[in-house]
């Protein structure tokens, strides 16, 4: 998977889609700084996450950001994704490969470095670490830290995801520290202080 180093973000959905998204979702596009999109839909119908796709896609599309689907291949193929993120609860990297091919399978990893090697073994895209910090989008069960990021580091080239209560405040130090992408929500979706478009912008 190629890196630009200018588009370090990566963007996941809101948990519900408003009639203002795909509008705040195309200026953030136009910023240059979303290298990938994911999205993460648990409360709607597979048709529904079927028309929301297809809109997004487009908008990823014009502005050339990759569009994941997560947790699931099946919709992931159905919508032409260029690839979908799995947790370690969700399906086998093998079989979602089965069903969309050659496209980009990111794993969650936790704070496992074990995670980590076996996800290098199954030749995944990317592997995602965190919680780095504090988040409100879901429950954190794991921490991880700059060590995990270093450990990592060593042992494979394959691209870094850190995910988990990133802001403009912290995320620098996860960009020194090789995080390739960083992995955020609630940040941009449900800042309090910020808009959407602001809320990026912030990120230099």
């Amino acid at each position: 998977m190629k890196i630009d180093k200018k588009k370090y973000i990566y963007l996941i959905s809101p948990n519900k889609i408003n009639s203002k998204f795909y509008y705040n979702l195309g200026k953030i596009f136009a910023t240059g700084k979303v290298g990938l999109f994911q999205m993460r839909l648990k409360k709607y119908s597979f048709k529904k996450k079927i028309l929301i796709g297809k809109k997004i896609r487009k908008i990823c599309k014009k502005n050339d950001v990759k569009f994941l689907v997560n947790d699931d291949p099946f919709l992931a193929k159905k919508l032409h994704a260029d690839g979908c993120h799995l947790g370690q609860k969700d399906d086998d990297i093998d079989y979602a490969r089965n069903i969309i091919g050659n496209k980009i399978i990111g794993i969650t990893c936790h704070n496992s470095i074990g995670l980590a090697k076996t996800a290098i073994k199954k030749k995944a895209s990317y592997l995602a670490f965190g919680a780095f910090y504090s988040t409100k989008t879901k429950k954190v069960k794991y921490k991880a830290t700059i060590k995990t990021l270093i450990k990592v580091n060593n042992i494979t080239k394959i691209p870094l995801v850190a995910i988990g209560g990133i802001n403009y405040t912290n995320y620098k130090k996860l960009l020194l520290n090789k995080a390739n992408f960083l992995a955020i929500s609630s940040y941009v979706w449900n800042n309090k202080k910020y808009k959407p478009l602001k809320a990026i912008e912030k990120l230099k």
